[in-house]
Protein backbone atom coordinates (compact mmCIF):
# COMPACT_ATOMS: atom_id res chain seq x y z
CA UNK A 1 0.00 0.00 0.00
CA UNK A 2 1.52 3.27 -1.15
CA UNK A 3 0.36 5.29 1.85
CA UNK A 4 2.04 2.88 4.26
CA UNK A 5 5.34 3.13 2.36
CA UNK A 6 4.98 6.93 2.38
CA UNK A 7 4.57 6.83 6.18
CA UNK A 8 7.75 4.73 6.41
CA UNK A 9 9.71 7.33 4.45
CA UNK A 10 8.41 10.34 6.38
CA UNK A 11 8.82 8.77 9.81
CA UNK A 12 12.33 7.51 8.95
CA UNK A 13 13.42 10.98 7.84
CA UNK A 14 11.82 12.44 10.95
CA UNK A 15 13.59 9.95 13.24
CA UNK A 16 16.92 10.65 11.56
CA UNK A 17 16.39 14.40 12.03
CA UNK A 18 15.69 13.96 15.74
CA UNK A 19 18.73 11.69 16.16
CA UNK A 20 20.95 14.32 14.54
CA UNK A 21 19.55 16.95 16.91
CA UNK A 22 20.15 14.69 19.92
CA UNK A 23 23.75 13.93 18.97
CA UNK A 24 24.39 17.66 18.46
CA UNK A 25 22.63 19.04 21.56
CA UNK A 26 22.13 16.01 23.86
CA UNK A 27 18.69 17.25 24.87
CA UNK A 28 16.53 14.41 26.26
CA UNK A 29 13.37 15.39 24.37
CA UNK A 30 15.16 14.77 21.06
CA UNK A 31 16.17 11.30 22.25
CA UNK A 32 12.57 10.48 23.21
CA UNK A 33 11.25 11.75 19.87
CA UNK A 34 13.90 9.79 17.94
CA UNK A 35 12.88 6.58 19.76
CA UNK A 36 9.19 7.25 19.13
CA UNK A 37 9.66 7.96 15.44
CA UNK A 38 11.89 4.93 14.95
CA UNK A 39 9.05 2.87 16.43
CA UNK A 40 6.61 4.56 14.09
CA UNK A 41 8.84 3.79 11.10
CA UNK A 42 9.02 0.10 12.09
CA UNK A 43 5.26 -0.02 12.65
CA UNK A 44 4.70 1.56 9.24
CA UNK A 45 7.07 -0.98 7.69
CA UNK A 46 5.04 -3.79 9.29
CA UNK A 47 1.87 -2.18 7.94
CA UNK A 48 3.38 -1.93 4.45
CA UNK A 49 4.46 -5.57 4.60
CA UNK A 50 1.09 -6.80 5.82
CA UNK A 51 -0.94 -4.86 3.30
CA UNK A 52 1.28 -5.82 0.37
CA UNK A 53 2.30 -9.44 0.98
CA UNK A 54 -0.25 -10.52 3.57
CA UNK A 55 -0.43 -10.45 7.36
CA UNK A 56 0.86 -13.08 9.74
CA UNK A 57 0.68 -13.12 13.54
CA UNK A 58 4.25 -11.92 14.08
CA UNK A 59 3.91 -8.96 11.72
CA UNK A 60 0.66 -7.88 13.35
CA UNK A 61 2.13 -8.16 16.87
CA UNK A 62 4.98 -5.82 15.85
CA UNK A 63 2.56 -3.42 14.17
CA UNK A 64 0.19 -3.35 17.14
CA UNK A 65 2.91 -2.96 19.79
CA UNK A 66 4.91 -0.24 18.03
CA UNK A 67 2.05 1.47 16.22
CA UNK A 68 -0.84 1.28 18.67
CA UNK A 69 0.65 0.93 22.15
CA UNK A 70 4.11 2.43 22.80
CA UNK A 71 5.08 4.91 20.09
CA UNK A 72 2.72 7.74 21.09
CA UNK A 73 3.75 7.51 24.79
CA UNK A 74 7.40 7.92 23.75
CA UNK A 75 6.42 10.91 21.59
CA UNK A 76 4.64 12.36 24.64
CA UNK A 77 7.80 11.81 26.70
CA UNK A 78 9.41 14.61 24.72
CA UNK A 79 6.59 16.93 25.74
CA UNK A 80 7.07 15.93 29.38
CA UNK A 81 10.77 16.81 29.15
CA UNK A 82 9.85 20.24 27.80
CA UNK A 83 7.12 21.17 30.27
CA UNK A 84 7.89 19.28 33.50
CA UNK A 85 10.67 19.57 36.07
CA UNK A 86 13.70 17.38 35.50
CA UNK A 87 12.95 15.22 38.54
CA UNK A 88 9.38 14.65 37.39
CA UNK A 89 10.50 13.87 33.85
CA UNK A 90 12.97 11.26 35.11
CA UNK A 91 10.23 9.53 37.09
CA UNK A 92 7.92 9.55 34.08
CA UNK A 93 10.74 8.10 31.96
CA UNK A 94 11.23 5.15 34.30
CA UNK A 95 7.49 4.58 34.35
CA UNK A 96 7.45 4.63 30.55
CA UNK A 97 10.35 2.15 30.35
CA UNK A 98 8.43 -0.22 32.65
CA UNK A 99 5.25 0.28 30.63
CA UNK A 100 7.11 -0.45 27.39
CA UNK A 101 8.64 -3.64 28.77
CA UNK A 102 5.33 -4.82 30.19
CA UNK A 103 3.49 -4.04 26.94
CA UNK A 104 6.12 -5.90 24.89
CA UNK A 105 5.77 -8.94 27.12
CA UNK A 106 1.99 -8.86 26.83
CA UNK A 107 1.88 -8.33 23.07
CA UNK A 108 4.38 -11.06 22.24
CA UNK A 109 2.76 -13.64 24.52
CA UNK A 110 -0.96 -12.83 24.39
CA UNK A 111 -3.22 -15.31 22.63
CA UNK A 112 -4.51 -14.01 19.32
CA UNK A 113 -6.66 -15.06 16.44
CA UNK A 114 -4.82 -16.05 13.28
CA UNK A 115 -4.56 -13.19 10.81
CA UNK A 116 -4.13 -13.48 7.06
CA UNK A 117 -4.83 -11.59 3.86
CA UNK A 118 -3.92 -7.99 3.11
CA UNK A 119 -6.79 -6.20 4.90
CA UNK A 120 -5.67 -4.44 8.11
CA UNK A 121 -6.91 -6.52 11.07
CA UNK A 122 -8.87 -4.77 13.82
CA UNK A 123 -7.48 -5.18 17.32
CA UNK A 124 -10.80 -6.13 18.91
CA UNK A 125 -11.13 -9.02 16.44
CA UNK A 126 -7.63 -10.33 17.15
CA UNK A 127 -6.64 -9.74 20.78
CA UNK A 128 -8.28 -10.11 24.16
CA UNK A 129 -8.91 -7.30 26.60
CA UNK A 130 -5.44 -6.57 28.02
CA UNK A 131 -3.61 -5.64 24.77
CA UNK A 132 -6.51 -3.42 23.77
CA UNK A 133 -6.57 -1.74 27.20
CA UNK A 134 -2.84 -1.03 26.90
CA UNK A 135 -3.37 0.50 23.45
CA UNK A 136 -6.29 2.64 24.58
CA UNK A 137 -4.56 3.79 27.76
CA UNK A 138 -1.12 4.41 26.30
CA UNK A 139 -2.14 6.17 23.11
CA UNK A 140 -5.11 7.96 24.65
CA UNK A 141 -3.31 9.50 27.62
CA UNK A 142 -0.18 10.26 25.58
CA UNK A 143 -2.19 11.98 22.83
CA UNK A 144 -3.79 14.25 25.42
CA UNK A 145 -0.34 15.13 26.80
CA UNK A 146 1.05 15.95 23.34
CA UNK A 147 -1.95 17.95 22.18
CA UNK A 148 -2.24 19.86 25.45
CA UNK A 149 1.48 20.60 25.51
CA UNK A 150 1.51 21.79 21.90
CA UNK A 151 -1.54 23.98 22.44
CA UNK A 152 -0.06 25.48 25.61
CA UNK A 153 3.13 26.29 23.70
CA UNK A 154 1.16 27.70 20.77
CA UNK A 155 -0.89 30.00 23.03
CA UNK A 156 2.24 31.04 24.92
CA UNK A 157 3.96 32.14 21.74
CA UNK A 158 0.84 33.75 20.27
CA UNK A 159 0.36 35.87 23.39
CA UNK A 160 3.98 37.03 23.54
CA UNK A 161 4.75 39.03 20.40
CA UNK A 162 8.07 40.14 21.92
CA UNK A 163 9.40 36.60 21.57
CA UNK A 164 11.51 36.03 18.44
CA UNK A 165 9.47 34.43 15.63
CA UNK A 166 6.48 33.99 17.94
CA UNK A 167 4.02 33.62 15.06
CA UNK A 168 6.01 30.88 13.35
CA UNK A 169 6.49 28.92 16.57
CA UNK A 170 2.82 29.27 17.52
CA UNK A 171 1.81 27.92 14.12
CA UNK A 172 4.34 25.09 14.37
CA UNK A 173 2.96 23.91 17.70
CA UNK A 174 -0.55 24.15 16.29
CA UNK A 175 0.48 21.82 13.46
CA UNK A 176 1.98 19.36 15.94
CA UNK A 177 -1.29 19.29 17.90
CA UNK A 178 -3.33 18.84 14.71
CA UNK A 179 -1.07 16.06 13.40
CA UNK A 180 -1.25 14.19 16.71
CA UNK A 181 -5.03 14.44 16.64
CA UNK A 182 -5.09 12.98 13.13
CA UNK A 183 -2.75 10.15 14.17
CA UNK A 184 -4.79 9.28 17.24
CA UNK A 185 -7.99 9.17 15.20
CA UNK A 186 -6.62 6.50 12.83
CA UNK A 187 -7.57 3.51 14.96
CA UNK A 188 -11.03 4.93 15.59
CA UNK A 189 -11.60 5.45 11.87
CA UNK A 190 -10.50 1.93 11.03
CA UNK A 191 -12.43 0.34 13.87
CA UNK A 192 -15.70 2.21 13.34
CA UNK A 193 -15.78 2.83 9.61
CA UNK A 194 -13.76 -0.22 8.63
CA UNK A 195 -11.94 1.36 5.69
CA UNK A 196 -8.27 0.34 5.52
CA UNK A 197 -7.48 3.19 3.15
CA UNK A 198 -8.82 5.74 5.64
CA UNK A 199 -6.66 4.26 8.40
CA UNK A 200 -3.50 4.30 6.29
CA UNK A 201 -4.32 7.81 5.11
CA UNK A 202 -4.69 9.05 8.69
CA UNK A 203 -1.24 7.67 9.53
CA UNK A 204 0.43 9.18 6.47
CA UNK A 205 -1.30 12.55 6.81
CA UNK A 206 -0.86 12.70 10.59
CA UNK A 207 2.87 12.03 10.64
CA UNK A 208 3.36 14.44 7.71
CA UNK A 209 1.55 17.26 9.56
CA UNK A 210 3.62 16.63 12.71
CA UNK A 211 6.79 16.58 10.61
CA UNK A 212 5.84 19.89 8.96
CA UNK A 213 5.26 21.34 12.42
CA UNK A 214 8.75 20.34 13.52
CA UNK A 215 10.27 21.61 10.27
CA UNK A 216 8.51 24.95 10.71
CA UNK A 217 9.56 25.10 14.34
CA UNK A 218 13.20 24.38 13.54
CA UNK A 219 13.53 27.35 11.19
CA UNK A 220 16.16 29.85 12.13
CA UNK A 221 15.24 32.45 14.71
CA UNK A 222 15.92 36.03 13.70
CA UNK A 223 18.78 37.44 15.77
CA UNK A 224 17.90 40.52 17.82
CA UNK A 225 21.50 41.71 18.01
CA UNK A 226 24.47 41.70 15.64
CA UNK A 227 26.42 38.48 15.80
CA UNK A 228 23.66 36.56 17.58
CA UNK A 229 23.59 32.82 16.99
CA UNK A 230 21.01 32.23 14.28
CA UNK A 231 20.39 28.68 15.45
CA UNK A 232 19.84 29.69 19.08
CA UNK A 233 16.30 28.78 20.23
CA UNK A 234 14.16 31.28 22.13
CA UNK A 235 15.10 31.35 25.81
CA UNK A 236 11.91 32.81 27.23
CA UNK A 237 9.60 29.93 26.41
CA UNK A 238 9.89 26.25 25.74
CA UNK A 239 8.56 24.77 22.56
CA UNK A 240 8.46 21.50 20.67
CA UNK A 241 10.92 23.28 18.39
CA UNK A 242 13.75 22.91 20.84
Amino acid sequence: MGLAFFAVVVSSLFAQSMLVRYTARHQPQHRAWAIALAMFALASAALATGTSTGWDNGTFRVFYLLGAVVNVPWLAMGTVYLLARDRTARRVLWGLVLFTGFAAGVLFSAPMETVHGTAIPVGKDVFGALPRILAATGSGVASVVIIAGALVSAVRFARNPQLPDHGRLAGANGLIALGTLVLSSGGLVQGVVGHDEAFALSLAVGITIVYLGFVLASGRVRPDRPGADRDEPPKMAKSHAQ
